[in-house]
């Protein structure tokens, strides 16, 4: 079944090409580079354009980054403060990747 929207994509995507607005593009008449996942394909090619991190990566560092601290620390209070720091972390990466296991 065609999508609602294809005929207005494909008079929009005719009228730029009429328009020279695809002339001269980088790669352009270059087979487009393989990719591993093509429904990830936009999304990755975005996030790294935009130096965009995941928050999975992004968490797993602010534990590590925390674990190292926690060892040079010797203060009692101190070191309960950031034991508790690292485990809403460690919650958050949870929820994270639970998030990501049932929608992508």
């Amino acid at each position: 079944m065609a999508h609602p929207l294809d005929s207005l994509i494909d008079q929009i995507v005719a009228n730029a090409a009429r328009k020279g607005d695809f002339d001269n593009l980088p790669g352009a008449g270059k087979p487009l580079p393989p990719v591993e996942n093509a429904q990830d394909a936009v999304l990755s090619r975005i996030m790294r354009e935009a130096e965009a991190t995941s928050p999975v990566v992004v968490l797993r560092h602010q534990i590590l980054a925390a674990q190292k601290r926690l060892k040079g620390l010797t203060d009692a209070d101190g070191r309960k403060a950031l034991m508790l720091e690292i485990s809403a972390l460690q919650t958050k990466l949870a929820i994270e990747m639970e998030a990501f296991r049932k929608y992508g």
